[in-house]
């Protein structure tokens, strides 16, 4: 299996907070607080940085990519 890594549906979880408009620490948080909101495989750890992915962030905040709505 291929990933590709320059896919914009993955992302720091950090830059994932701010296009969604909460605070940095928001994804640390909400994983550490309920990790079940997060579907399998949509959040990883990797060393110091937390990385999620589209979906996961549209899971947690029950709200579509902003970045899609931008004209």
């Amino acid at each position: 299996m291929k990933i590709n890594l320059n896919d914009p549906n993955i992302m720091d979880a950090g830059d994932a907070s701010k296009i969604w408009g909460h605070a940095k620490n928001y994804v640390r948080r909400t994983y550490k607080s309920n990790p079940s909101k997060f579907p399998e495989g949509s959040i990883r750890k990797f060393g110091k940085q937390w990385i999620v992915t589209t979906e996961g962030m549209e899971a947690i905040t029950g709200v579509k990519d902003p970045r899609k709505n931008e004209v």
